[in-house]
């Protein structure tokens, strides 16, 4: 049913063939193992030629992971009848030990708090049309000295108060022409090669981030790779009208206007009223200006009222791109969370949480294994979809594994089947 080599068979170009025989056998045994999957479980269910040797030198070697991620997407799940998006987001897994490479304490949402592990960014392609994401690779993040000295400053302690108000002689900061943060420029270092592949082939326009890049210097990367920026704003960000009155005869133009209450916005802005189990949803999309941003923001302001308590709460939603309707604008920031599900089955069923690597390049070559599987495993249960429309994960793994069990029962013949009925049995 399954022919693993002939799917791989579009990695020719960027890998050789003993390389490409190494993934191959590597793959059947991560679709048939059960338990932790580390080189000794991987070198455990393996065929003839997959010792724990040779599994050990695959993950030392060099692998340009970029480019396997995206020949595998572009064969079989992308079309250029799609619209696409490019989104990022970082996840953090838990390591002990001191000799792991990168090493250090990280914050994670599932824990609530910083935790001992590693940390990874990772790029994924998001389809509008298939309401999917599709890894396209993944970078350790390991802090700088630099970063590492920001932090220090940033500790609780005793500061010298200075006076109010603006230094004297200070100049206005350039809001556009800005200097990137050492993340940031870690950041474009990982989007430059990305973005000049996919634009090889499709057209992505759209860069989505969680609210932890809401600030003007992400919106001037985006702007430098050509991309418009879909995020998330803090629900108390200070926000202004832009001013529309009278200007004086001299001296700086009035930028600012109003600003803005999030309980009192006024109606000519509001989009859509909607009205579900006791809960009223009210759209807002207004342009606002931020007096940190150099450029005026898209703003979507959605309002939630409980009709029987009259309780309120509000998201503020935004892009640097001034004509994007607040419909898409919703729709593409909540297929955001499509990355979510692809950490969730890159750490249960393609051992993100169990590799023990200690060197930067097999953590590297592990990781992006992982969330390579996760996009191989939706090219093989696309080849169910005509004969079984709803299969899982889980159901591709037990048919490998099922598989596994039938040859390795067969041996146990005291005369070697056929082999077109060994072939039948599988299938």
């Amino acid at each position: 049913m399954f022919d693993i080599s002939a799917t791989l068979h579009c990695l020719t170009a960027h890998l050789d063939k003993k390389r490409l025989r190494q993934l191959s056998l590597i793959i059947r045994a991560m679709l048939a193992i059960s338990g932790r999957i580390t080189m000794l479980g991987i070198s455990r269910w393996t065929e003839k030629g997959g010792s724990y040797r040779t599994i050990q030198r695959f993950f030392d070697s060099k692998l340009l992971w970029c480019e396997l991620h995206w020949r595998l997407l572009r064969s079989y799940l992308v079309t250029e009848d799609d619209i696409y998006l490019l989104a990022d987001d970082e996840v953090v897994v838990t390591k002990a030990g001191k000799r792991t490479f990168g090493l250090d304490r990280f914050f994670s949402s599932l824990y609530g708090r910083p935790v001992k592990g590693l940390c990874f960014f990772s790029l994924s392609l998001i389809s509008v049309k298939r309401r999917n994401s599709y890894p396209l690779g993944c970078w350790q993040i390991v802090r700088s000295s630099e970063e590492q000295a920001v932090n220090k400053e940033h500790l609780p302690g005793k500061q010298e108060k200075g006076r109010r108000g603006r230094p004297k002689g200070s100049k206005n900061r350039d809001k556009v022409n800005v200097k990137l943060g050492a993340h940031l420029r870690f950041v474009q270092g990982c989007l430059q090669p990305v973005l000049k592949l996919l634009r090889s082939l499709i057209g992505v326009n759209y860069l989505v981030l969680d609210g932890a890049y809401d600030y003007n210097e992400v919106m001037q990367l985006a702007r430098q790779l050509d991309l418009a920026l879909i995020s998330k704003l803090k629900r108390n960000a200070a926000l202004y009208f832009p001013y529309e009155g009278a200007q004086k005869a001299r001296g700086a133009k009035r930028k600012y206007g109003q600003k803005l209450d999030y309980q009192r916005l006024p109606a000519t802005h509001l989009q859509s009223t909607t009205a579900s189990a006791g809960v009223q949803t009210d759209i807002y999309q207004l342009k606002a200006l931020h007096k940190e941003f150099g450029q005026p923001l898209n703003l979507v302001v959605i309002v939630k009222t409980k009709l029987a308590s009259g309780e309120r709460a509000h998201v503020l939603l935004f892009s640097s791109d001034l004509s994007l309707a607040c419909e898409q604008l919703i729709d593409y920031y909540s297929l955001r969370f499509q990355l979510e599900f692809n950490f969730r089955d890159a750490k249960q069923f393609w051992g993100l949480e169990d590799f023990m690597h200690l060197k930067e390049r097999s953590i590297h070559n592990a990781a992006n294994l992982s969330l390579f599987m996760v996009n191989l495993s939706k090219v093989l249960l696309s080849q169910l979809e005509p004969v079984q429309a709803k299969n899982s994960v889980l159901d591709l793994k037990a048919h490998f594994r099922a598989e596994k069990y039938a040859l390795e029962t067969l041996k146990l013949l005291p005369q070697k089947p056929d082999a077109f009925l060994i072939r039948q049995s599988c299938e």
